[in-house]
Order: structure tokens, then sequence, then C-alpha cells
């Protein structure tokens, strides 16, 4: 069954924006306690952690990312999102989201594909 369902990718021009959404409602995590996180797989490689935002909202980026992307969350609804400016093609890779700390993951859901062109 999906527990945690990542939408909102997409194609875009280098420069363009895009907002990631993550629905983590029956997955066992609770955003707003656990601490949450945004990852991304290129083609061959392993997750890559990209965000991740605290149960008191503290935020952490990855260096490829700071200052383009910004992590968010809404308990009340249990969702995560990243919104996702500046965009390069390097950026390009499915994105999923879970938690941060390796006792609260739960299984992957499908991710979301995010394609920036040239």
């Amino acid at each position: 069954q999906v527990e945690l369902v990542e939408s909102g990718g997409g194609l875009v021009q280098a420069g363009g924006s895009l907002r990631l959404s993550c629905a983590a409602s029956a997955s066992g995590i609770i955003v707003g306690t656990n601490r949450m996180a945004w990852y991304r797989q290129f083609p061959g490689k392993q997750r890559d952690l990209v965000a991740s935002i605290g149960g008191d909202g503290s935020t952490r980026y990855a260096d490829p990312v700071k200052g383009r992307f910004s992590i968010s969350q809404d308990p009340a609804k249990n969702m995560v999102f990243l919104q996702m400016n500046s965009l390069k093609p390097e950026d390009t890779a499915i994105y999923y989201c879970n938690a941060y700390y390796s006792y609260a993951l739960r299984p992957w859901g499908q991710g979301t594909q995010v394609t920036v062109s040239s």
C-alpha cells in the first residue's frame, strides 16, 4: 500500500521553479514530531539527502541546493513541501520524502520526477 505520496514534479527549463508536495498520511510518520526530509535519486545512484526540517521548524540543506530550495511543513495536514527555485539541469532526479532519522524511516513512496532542461 502507498503510504508516502510525492507529487508536483515535472519538466521545467533551467531557472524555473517547482513546488513538490509530500503526503505522509497513513505512513506512520507524524509531521511536526519526526524530522522530515526530501531526498533525490539520480539514475544508478543511491538517494541523496536534499533538505530536512525538524519538528521545531529548523531546516538544513545540502550544499548543492542551498539558497535555491526551501523545505516547509504543515503538521495539521501531515504534509511536507519543497519549493525549488533557480532549477538547474543537474537537479534532474526522482525526488522522495521520508523521515530524516534512520529509525523513523517508512517504506519509500514512488517519488516524483523532476526534469530540468537546458
